[in-house]
């Protein structure tokens, strides 16, 4: 799509803020106003729609993507879409420890230890670890408290928060990203120790690499969306 505005701007209204393109309001792909929470939020999406050249590229607009994800997917339903985030707290990443060999065993858990510390403490929940890939039921009180965390975040913040825990495969993880308090980019080398691991024992093609970049910068963006959204 040809770039068809000049000016972009950001505008206080009723309900949040909103992007003006040439004083024209943006709208969402489901045709729904372009209404964020915060003017933090509001002003980063402002300048993807700045940073456009002749042609507007959405791929190149992430918090665009997440806030439309927000309001045409989260909103209208956002209990049906926190079951679905809760959900992966029955196959979290950071239970499922290796059996070998010891190095890999020993950086699993330095990494992944402190973090499950960290959520038994913040939610008052235990967890089922176990070695190797076979299923392990969690607690159903766990179940419960951490669905009942996940059902009171906003929705702005559920959708960020679904894409960190698709990426990194870790309710956990993408639970200290949104509690705040936690380096982002040491919680995205924790969610990566397998795949570092596999780089390590047989090295890493182009394509391979190429595609962990776009999934670090991914897991960032919605980090920061995250962040933006809470103001």
């Amino acid at each position: 799509m040809k770039r068809f505005y000049t000016d972009v701007t950001v505008i206080a209204e009723q309900g949040g803020f909103a992007i003006r393109l040439d004083g024209r309001p943006v709208r969402t792909p489901a045709r729904a106003a372009l209404t964020l929470p915060t003017a933090a939020l509001a002003e980063a999406i402002a300048q993807e729609w700045r940073a456009q050249g002749e042609t507007v590229d959405p791929a190149s607009m992430p918090m665009t993507g997440l806030a439309n994800a927000a309001i045409d997917h989260v909103v209208p339903d956002p209990a049906t879409f926190a079951e679905g985030v809760a959900r992966y707290a029955q196959s979290d990443l950071l239970c499922y420890r290796a059996d070998g060999p010891d190095t890999l065993v020993a950086r699993q858990a330095a990494a992944w230890g402190p973090l499950l510390d960290w959520a038994r403490g913040r939610y008052d929940v235990t967890f089922a670890v176990t070695q190797g890939i076979i299923p392990v039921p969690q607690p159903e009180e766990t179940l419960a408290r951490l669905g009942a965390a996940i059902a009171a975040i906003a929705p702005f913040i559920l959708t960020g928060l679904s894409t960190l825990v698709t990426l990194s495969g870790s309710l956990v993880c993408g639970l200290a990203v949104v509690d705040g308090g936690h380096d982002v980019g040491a919680i995205w080398q924790a969610a990566e120790i397998d795949e570092a691991w596999q780089v390590e024992q047989w090295g890493e093609d182009a394509e391979a690499a190429a595609r962990s970049v776009r999934r670090a910068d991914d897991f960032a963006t919605a980090a920061a969306f995250c962040a933006l959204s809470r103001g």
